[in-house]
Parts: structure tokens; C-alpha cells; sequence
């Protein structure tokens, strides 16, 4: 089944490199510096058309070479061009004679005197004219003055003047349909990092706009790629997008231009940076939707790697061009009727693939070549939506469509914006043939993606309609996840995952259309719809069924989401197992991340406490917040939390921390002891008694026994109060006990009391768990509370008609400080949606 990447190899942004059977080039070719301040020859080429001339779509770009010294005839395309066509002996820069009638044209279109700027501007001013007729030339024409100037006596590999490169990546860009800001600030992208030509003395001359394009453009030229570095320069590449998108449309173009200069280059080096622009560019484009950028890429890439086979795969096509053009003029004259007779106006062309997309079927699918039966399809555009479905009748109509064959991504498109129609029919002859359908705008997004779309954003601004925002949804995805994703290889990874990956189409409750990746699952769905959903998901229904959160998503299910309401609620560890999409995968690591960062700050913190009981030190001065902030700075840490953690992960000992509070608390002895006490009036208090195994200290009484009133069940940092029973010392209850206002009816019987547990102490805990019934949840939920090292005294479950089942635990713990992250991990249980402590409240208050 085709794609929409499976199209003819038009005249691309500047020039075309590689031909399709029948066609010729001419050799008026700009060239330019090369990326990374490394000077490359330049060329292009102009594409005319003989046989292939029907094949040529209305918004095909137009080519504008810049005059050139060097002129080379692209791998597989014939030396010669027809007539009239510019060829090597063209005239070059510097030595050119421009003919009276373009000078003219232009000193009218500028208001200038046509000798005020060199003519290798010309072919620009040319394009923007026909792309954007209604564009100000002069901040063009000034930025260009700047970018001649900046580069003077600079030159390219080839021998051209560098300045050439500059105006061939804005020609591109020009082709593309962007407007003016951004055609600036792609002359102007290699001053700031290859002149004197300052970022601030730019800003000032272009305003913040044009600044924040070269900036951007500069700082991902600053990195370079490599083994170390690659990873780390793509994730500059897509913040850079997060700043404004036309950062990376100008690195496109700047690569792109670069692509058609290899030939200057060492091999070894043109070989590297075909290898990143296969892995890196051209699949950033494809995904931005810039498909002509994309196809020209991927052909000099795939022409700079495997010469050889690109030649091959070249003299094949060649070889069945006459056949081929037949079959489609039959084709294409059969449509044109049937369409005409139904009344439907619409432009039909051909529409052959480009020759690494046949590479990639005889090698991905291990095809020979005579089996790839689609090398030419059909497109045919039309006036509207409804067009596009009435032209699809009429062709199903006409000829027998292949079972499996259609796809709709007009009513569902692909996270790059791509619309249209796709179907495949058996042709004349018997052979099948691939046919798209779609609309005149939804071609110019098919071909320009990104750039089509920022277009008509500018169009917007001015006052013309617009139709809302076309940003691409994988765009906004990346914005978000990566922000969740510290390593710059894990990012790496994503991302080449999240370009690569085929897509899955389900719908919301609201009937919503969501893309995801081939394979997702409801978790996947629940994290494209919101982090927290994600985080809170506990079950789930598809096609209004209750599935596994593992279960694969298919085309058109309708997904429904259960989340939990209880506060902490959290993914589970599991869910990374089966997990497709990198936004769902990046959001649970980067919740476990944070939860165990606090675990390391409780694992540290209880180090600490442990070490100062075990050395006798004074608890409550050692661990004052004062103390140890002061510490904290001492050892270059930021807060208390972060030195609690750097104890947890064992990056600072615990002992290193315990001599730094010493010291500080010797100096605040001495300053103590300097100071004349006998002025100052001291009452002392016997020191608090601390009572059995209860972790409670009863202020101001000795050798009283406390036990902890299990009516309320109270475990530290509760609020407590204790309440002195006759004959069973002090019952110590929680001062939200339902019980409080009965106790406080005798004041008298009422005294402090304070936490203060010790290794031995055991506390009482009673939890609820409310859950989708399953089999083995009682079993999951106790195993989890022992793999915590609880002690479990009594379990019970009950299930209602809803089959939600409750459940019931007791359970003894010795630091209730874990009490937490024990609820947190229980929730995180497959089926439950809740998790509580609850007082107890069943239990009758014993006291007399």
C-alpha cells in the first residue's frame, strides 16, 4: 500500500538531483558554503520535462538557480537539455551579462537601481515573487546586503563565493512558500557563528524575530555530530523547534543544499553526513510533514552511500519508462473521462516513486525488483472534501479495488497533518495501481508540511482566513515528553522510535479521533490524554467492554478510562513492559524517578535518626531544620531533602554529616558557656519518661506506662492526646477520634503526650482496599504487604453486585514512616482504584 511518501520526485525545493526516466537537466546551479563552517561546492539543477512533462503537479515547486561557476550533471540524468534550457556554458557570477528586461522587472519590484546589489540575489527576488507576490522586499534585500558583506572574501570548496550558500537556502525556503522573516534569517544564519557579525548588532539591525531564527540555527550548528555528541545535538534540534518551528525548516534547507554538494567533499565525509541525514533529517522532515524536502534528501543520501545501487535501481527504472508511460497515459485519460463525466473537476497526474523508496521494498521486503508492480501511481486533485469521496465512487465504480487497500486519512489524519485518500485499484492490464485523492490544500501540506502551515499562519496574522492550528500533533507530543527524559540517548531512542512508528486510529468517549503508534495499549491512550490520567488509570473499556490494560488497540475502538480519585494515585512498574508510545513510557520512568527520590530522602533520613540514637546525640537539636541547612550548604547541596537523598543513594556518608553537626553545635556550645548564665534564670523539668514499646513519652510524669487506644489506631506524625484510664496508664488516642469529645468531658484526666519511637516500638495500622474484583487480588494485595515487611494480623474481603470488592487489613509495622509508600504501592496493584486508613471506628471505646 503506498504512502504519501511514495510519490513523484518533483522539482523540489531549488532543484532536483536524481531524474525519472525522460527527463533532462540544465546546469544553471547556485552553490554556497556548507554546513558547520565547512566550505562545499554547490550545485543544482533545473528540471525539465519531456514525456514525464504530464507527471509535473500544479504547486510543483518552481526552480530559481543562482548563477554559478561549477555546473555537474546529476547521477542518471542525460548531460544535455532541450532547448532554450541554461546549460554549463551559462553565464556564471561575476562574469555574467544579465539581460536588461530581469534588471529592469527587478529595479521596479524593489524601488532600487538595479546596480545596487549583485545579481546572485536575482533568482531569489525571482521565486518570492511568484510565491509571495505580496512580500516587502526590502528587508530581504537589506538582509542580504548584511549576509554579502559579513562573508566577504569567504568561499566555498567549489570556488564560489560563500554568500551563494546563504541565498540557495532561502531560495528553497522561498520555494516552500515562507514569507520573508524567515527567508532573512536564513541569509543571515552562518554570520553570527562564521563572522564578526554580532547576535546583538543583529538584533538591533532585524528586531527579536529574524534574532531568535539565526540564534537557534547557531547553536545547533555549534554542536557537532558524532558518537558522543549526536544524540545530544538531535534533542538541541527538537528545543530549538520548541522556540519556533522555522529553526529547523532553515537547518532543513541548509542541510538539503549541503546534500547537493557532496561531490566536493571527501567521500568518507559525503558517506557521514548521508548516514545523519537517512537517520536524522530526513525523517525529522518527514515527520514535519516537509515531504519534498524529505524525497531529495533520502535520494542524494541513498546516491552518496550506495552509488552503485542507486545507478542500478536508476537503469531499471529507465529500462521500463516506455511501458510505464503508456500504461499511465491510458490511465490517466481513462480517469479524466470517468471524472468528466460525473461532473467533478479535477487535476489527475502521475505519480512514480523515487528511488529509495524501491530500495526500501526490495530490501525491507525482500522484493526483486520485477515484483514491485507499483513504481507509478495516480494522484488526483480535487476542489473539496466531498470531491475527493465523489471521485472515490466513481473510480471503485470503474475499477475493482484491492481488499485491504483503502485508507481514509482525511477523516483521520497522521500526526504530521498528511490528508488524503489512498486506494488501490486493478489497473489496465491487469495490474494493480495506487491511486491518492485528495484536495489542492491538502496537497500543498502533503508537500510542505510545516511550512505550508506557517504560511498561512502569516496570512492569518495579516488579516486572511485561517483554519485554526495545524501545529503537528507529533510535534506537541515530543515538546512535551522530552521534557521527562534527562538521558540524551534514551531521548534518542524515542524519537527515532516515535518517527519510525506506523500509527493506530481510536476514538475518545466523545468520539474524538486520537492517533498512536501501531501496538498501543489503553495505557497508552490514557497517557496521550492527559499525564495524570495516565498516572491514575486503573482499569479500562474498549468497544464498551472491560479489557486488560495490556490489551492492543486497534483501528476505530473506542476507548474509555477508569482513573482513581484517591490523591497519590500512581502507575505501576509493570506497564513499562508493555507500553508503546515514548510520551507513556518517558512519563512512568519519570514517576518512578521522582518516587524514588523520595524513598532515598526516607531511606536517608531514617540513616540519620538511627546513627544519632546509636551515638547517644540529642535527636531533636541534631535534626533542627537550622542544622541542617547549615550542613546542607556546607556540603554544596541545595536543601534539606537533597541531603537526606545524597544519604539515601549513599553519595554522602552518614557520618560525614553527623561530624559537620557536631562542629556546629560545639561552636554554639562555646558561645553558650561565654555567655554570664547566672543572670539568667533557669527552671529545670525531670526529663520525660519514654514508656514500653509504644513510641510515646508522657510529658512531665515518670514510669507511666502509654498504649496506643486502638478505637483510632494512631501511628506518628498523628496528632495525639493522651487520656489516663484507672489502672492501665495513659491510653493515647488521635485528636480526630470519635471518641475525643467523651474523653475531654473529664479535662483533669487529659496530658501531653508526644512521639518519640525507638527501635522496638510496634504500631497497629488498619487499611482499606477498594478494587475491580479479579481473581488473586486478596493474594496480590498480601503478598505486596509482606514483600514490606508488615505483619498481617487479620485480612477480610467483601464483594458488592457492582463487583467492587473491599477489602480489609491489620497489620503491625515498626517505622510508620513507610506507611505511605506501602499505600502507594498497594494502589499501584492492577484493579485498585483506593486505598485508606481507617480509625477503626467499628471498635467500642474500652476505657473505665
Amino acid at each position: 500500500m503506498g504512502s504519501e511518501s511514495e510519490r513523484p520526485r518533483p522539482a523540489g525545493p531549488g532543484a532536483v538531483p536524481h531524474p525519472t526516466p525522460n527527463q533532462t537537466y540544465s546546469s544553471a546551479v547556485p552553490s554556497g558554503p556548507s554546513e558547520d563552517t565547512e566550505t562545499e561546492g554547490s550545485t543544482s539543477a533545473t528540471r525539465t520535462e519531456a514525456s514525464a512533462a504530464p507527471e509535473r503537479t500544479p504547486t510543483a515547486p518552481v526552480t530559481s538557480p543562482v548563477p554559478s561557476t561549477s555546473s555537474t550533471t546529476p547521477p542518471g540524468a542525460r548531460p544535455s537539455g532541450p532547448s532554450g534550457a541554461a546549460t554549463a556554458g551559462s553565464p556564471a557570477v561575476g562574469g555574467a551579462i544579465i539581460s536588461r528586461r530581469p534588471r529592469s522587472r527587478l529595479a521596479r519590484l524593489t524601488g532600487r537601481v538595479a546596480n545596487d546589489y549583485s545579481p546572485i540575489l536575482e533568482p531569489l527576488v525571482r521565486t518570492l515573487k511568484v510565491r509571495q507576490p505580496k512580500e516587502d522586499l526590502d528587508l530581504i534585500i537589506r538582509a542580504f546586503e548584511v549576509a554579502e558583506k559579513a562573508h566577504a572574501g569567504q568561499k566555498r570548496k567549489s570556488g564560489d563565493p560563500y554568500i551563494t550558500h546563504p541565498v540557495a537556502v532561502a531560495t528553497i525556503l522561498a520555494e516552500l512558500g515562507m514569507t520573508g522573516t524567515t527567508l532573512a534569517g536564513a541569509l543571515l544564519h552562518d554570520t553570527v557563528e562564521d563572522t564578526s557579525y554580532s547576535l546583538e548588532q543583529l538584533r538591533r539591525d532585524f528586531g527579536d524575530e529574524v534574532a531568535v531564527l539565526v540564534d537557534g540555527v547557531t547553536k545547533l550548528d555549534k554542536v557537532k555530530f558524532g558518537d558522543a555528541a549526536q544524540a545530544e545535538t538531535v534533542r538541541k534540534m527538537v528545543l530549538a523547534m520548541a522556540d519556533d518551528v522555522r529553526v529547523l525548516v532553515i537547518k532543513l534547507a541548509d542541510r538539503l543544499h549541503n546534500a547537493r554538494t557532496w561531490r566536493y567533499v571527501a567521500p568518507a565525509s559525503s558517506a557521514r553526513k548521508a548516514k545523519e541525514t537517512l537517520e536524522i533529517y530526513a525523517p525529522l522532515a518527514h515527520r514535519l510533514g516537509m515531504n519534498t524536502i524529505k524525497w531529495e534528501l533520502e535520494d542524494l543520501s541513498f546516491a552518496a552511500l550506495y552509488p552503485k545501487v542507486y545507478a542500478e535501481i536508476v537503469r531499471l527504472v529507465g529500462e521500463r519508462t516506455p511501458e510505464r508511460e503508456k500504461n499511465l497515459a491510458v490511465l490517466r485519460g481513462q480517469i479524466e473521462k470517468d471524472l468528466k463525466e460525473a461532473r467533478v473537476r479535477a487535476t489527475v497526474t502521475g505519480r512514480p516513486k523515487h528511488f529509495y523508496s524501491i530500495y526500501q521494498k526490495m530490501i525491507v521486503r525482500g522484493k526483486d525488483f520485477d515484483e514491485i508492480h507499483d513504481l507509478t501511481g495516480v494522484r488526483v486533485l480535487v476542489d473539496s472534501v466531498r470531491d475527493c469521496y465523489g471521485a472515490l465512487g466513481v473510480l471503485h465504480a470503474k475499477w475493482s479495488p484491492l481488499p485491504g487497500r483503502f485508507k481514509d486519512y482525511i477523516a483521520m489524519p497522521k500526526l504530521n497533518m498528511y490528508q488524503s485518500l489512498h486506494t488501490t485499484v486493478i489497473g489496465p492490464g491487469g495490474k494493480p495501481v495506487e491511486i491518492q485523492l485528495r484536495t489542492h490544500e491538502m496537497h500543498r501540506r502533503a508537500e510542505y508540511g510545516v511550512a505550508a502551515h506557517w504560511k498561512y499562519k502569516d496570512q492569518a496574522a495579516q488579516g486572511a482566513p485561517s483554519s485554526g492550528d495545524q501545529t503537528p500533533g507529533w510535534l506537541r507530543s515530543v515538546m512535551d515528553w522530552q521534557k521527562d527524559t534527562t538521558d540524551p540517548n534514551e531521548f534518542l531512542e524515542s524519537l527515532r522510535a516515535e518517527i519510525d512508528a506506523a500509527e493506530v486510529f481510536v476514538f475518545t468517549p466523545k468520539g474524538e479521533v486520537m492517533a498512536l503508534p501501531a501496538g498501543s495499549t489503553p495505557v497508552d491512550f490514557a497517557y496521550a490524554v492527559h499525564t495524570e490520567v495516565g498516572h491514575r488509570t486503573i482499569g479500562a473499556r474498549v468497544n464498551g467492554k472491560l479489557v486488560p490494560l495490556n490489551s492492543e488497540l486497534h483501528h476505530g475502538d473506542w476507548v474509555e478510562i477508569f482513573t482513581s480519585k484517591t490523591e497519590g494515585a500512581g502507575p505501576s512498574q509493570d506497564w513499562l513492559g508493555f507500553v508503546r508510545s515514548p510520551r507513556a513510557r518517558n512519563k512512568i520512568r519519570h514517576w518512578f524517578s521522582k518516587e524514588r527520590r523520595e524513598e532515598s530522602i526516607e531511606k536517608g533520613k531514617e540513616q540519620l535518626t538511627r546513627q544519632l540514637r546509636k551515638m547517644n546525640l540529642p535527636l531533636h537539636q541534631m535534626m533542627a531544620s537550622d542544622s541542617l541547612t547549615e550542613v546542607a550548604g556546607q556540603l554544596n547541596l541545595p536543601d534539606i531533602s537533597t541531603l537526606y537523598a545524597s544519604i539515601g543513594d549513599a553519595n554522602v556518608s552518614v557520618q560525614n554529616v553527623i561530624e559537620h553537626l557536631q562542629k556546629l553545635h560545639a561552636v554554639e556550645e562555646e558561645t553558650e558557656e561565654s555567655l554570664d548564665t547566672s543572670a539568667i534564670p533557669i527552671t529545670r523539668i525531670a526529663a520525660p519518661s519514654r514508656q514500653s514499646d509504644s513510641g510515646v513519652m508522657v510529658q512531665g510524669s515518670g514510669d507511666v506506662m502509654a498504649k496506643l487506644a486502638r478505637c483510632c489506631t494512631p501511628v506518628p506524625p498523628d496528632e495525639i492526646i493522651g487520656f489516663v484510664t484507672r489502672g492501665s496508664g495513659v491510653s493515647v488516642h488521635r485528636t480526630d477520634c470519635k471518641n475525643i469529645d467523651h474523653l475531654r468531658e473529664e479535662p483533669d484526666r487529659i496530658v501531653e503526650v508526644s512521639w518519640a519511637p525507638t527501635q522496638s516500638s510496634v504500631f497497629l495500622v488498619e487499611i482499606q482496599v477498594e478494587a475491580l474484583d479479579r481473581k488473586s487480588l486478596l493474594s496480590d494485595v498480601t503478598r505486596m504487604l509482606a514483600e514490606h515487611h508488615v505483619n498481617i494480623l487479620s485480612a477480610s474481603v467483601n464483594t458488592s453486585r457492582s463487583r467492587v470488592a473491599i477489602s480489609k487489613f491489620v497489620f503491625e509495622m515498626g517505622d510508620p514512616k513507610y506507611l505511605s509508600h506501602v499505600l502507594s504501592s498497594v494502589r499501584r496493584i492492577d484493579g485498585v482504584y483506593d486505598v485508606y486508613r481507617t480509625a477503626g471506628q467499628s471498635r467500642p471505646i474500652a476505657e473505665d
